[in-house]
């Protein structure tokens, strides 16, 4: 299936899109996908808010745009991927039969999955600004997002 089709089927039910991407089989090329493809939308979701901040506070908008590229495309993913190898340990501790590789596919299909949502907090913050719209949006956004992750380690660690 098309990515975008499991996105919008994740919404529906995280633990079965997940269950379908652990049956098509380990690929570390896969995940990479998933995880630059989100941190690349995480990066596009910034540049309202970015371009908002420029004009309202006076400061160069490329320096601006320059360091959002370099902490989230080059930086995050990093962070990310310690993320989910601390993410396996804690699952082993509490006798999780998966790998490193299920921690990961949790972890990086969560920040895709809930990345049109990261897409639309940066419009409202583009274009609204601060405020309850912008928070109501980023809460929702946070709530899918570990919902996912959570789901998706679930499946991933019993069906290892």
């Amino acid at each position: 299936m098309p990515v975008t089709t499991d996105i919008v089927a994740t919404y529906r039910g995280p633990r079965r899109v997940v269950a379908r991407l652990l049956a098509m089989g380990q690929r570390e090329d896969r995940l990479l996908a998933f995880l630059m493809g989100g941190c690349v939308l995480m990066f596009f979701a910034r540049l309202p808010a970015l371009s908002r901040q420029a004009h309202l506070q006076g400061e160069d908008q490329n320096m601006l745009m320059g360091g959002s590229l370099l902490a989230l495309v080059f930086i995050l993913p990093l962070i990310l991927y310690a993320l989910a190898w601390l993410t396996h340990m804690v699952m082993r501790l509490f006798k999780g039969q998966g790998d490193s590789w299920h921690a990961r596919l949790a972890l990086f299909w969560a920040l895709l999955a809930a990345s049109p949502l990261a897409l639309l907090n940066g419009l409202v913050a583009g274009f609204i600004g601060p405020g309850g719209a912008q928070q109501a949006v980023g809460l929702l956004w946070v709530l899918l997002f570990f919902w996912v992750w959570i789901s998706g380690l679930i499946e991933g660690y019993r069906r290892a």
